[in-house]
């Protein structure tokens, strides 16, 4: 057997980098797409950096995607989105 030494044995850890919590938007996004008439919803992935909301997935048509997107830009705080949306 091989004991390594222990880490932050009674010291903390050093946060290098520090990222906000994007859940809150995440969720409200996701939540809007879910409960939204004319798509469906469960084939989409929603991540946020900052303001920006991030789609990727697939959905049945170009007006799903549309329709998507539409719905995203009406959330509150969110002010860009880039998507890799597909048709399938």
């Amino acid at each position: 057997m091989v004991f390594k030494p222990q880490r932050f044995h009674d010291e903390k850890p050093v946060v290098e980098l520090e990222h906000d919590n994007q859940e809150p938007l995440e969720t409200a996004v996701a939540r809007q797409l879910a409960i939204s008439q004319g798509i469906d919803a469960s084939r989409i992935s929603v991540t946020a950096s900052g303001t920006t909301i991030f789609l990727s997935g697939s959905l049945l048509d170009e007006a799903e995607i549309d329709r998507a997107i539409e719905i995203v830009l009406a959330v509150p705080g969110v002010e860009k989105i880039t998507h890799d949306l597909q048709v399938g």
